[in-house]
């Protein structure tokens, strides 16, 4: 197998696992986004972000996408809910609930889906073109 198609299969491979992480942190937010806080004194779930770098593989030459850090995202207040029955319940009734948006939560899994499409794809290509040239060697 060349050099360049190995180097192919190896970005796509980097790049579907990250995604699958990035997939898997998105679930457990959409998971406890309806878990609010157990007690007044306490947080509820805090949402969490993945970021990505750029590392450069020396052996092989090549940059491949790793996961740089996996964080709780405190740029959003909790929402407070009005659930004056739960044991979380502040003296007013309120609840203080996850940071977690539906909206971006879904918007990030079908972008993060798209992304692991494309390296399928680029994977399926590398695998294609190799069946190719050695069909056309024969």
């Amino acid at each position: 197998m060349s050099d360049l198609l190995f180097d192919t299969l190896t970005i796509s491979a980097h790049g579907m696992r990250v995604q699958g992480e990035r997939t898997r942190i998105i679930s457990e937010n959409i998971a406890n986004s309806s878990t609010g806080a157990l007690t007044p004194e306490t947080e509820p779930y805090a949402r969490k972000v993945i970021t990505f770098k750029n590392e450069m593989d020396r052996q092989q030459g090549i940059r491949l996408v790793e996961v740089e850090d996996i964080t709780e995202d405190r740029r959003q207040d909790f929402p407070l809910k009005f659930m004056p029955d739960h044991p979380g319940a502040n003296a007013e009734g309120y609840v203080r609930m996850p940071n977690v948006n539906m909206l971006i939560e879904m918007n990030d899994m079908r972008e993060a889906q798209r992304s692991y499409e494309a390296n399928v794809g680029m994977l399926e290509q590398a695998r294609s073109m190799h069946s190719r040239t050695i069909d056309l060697l024969r």
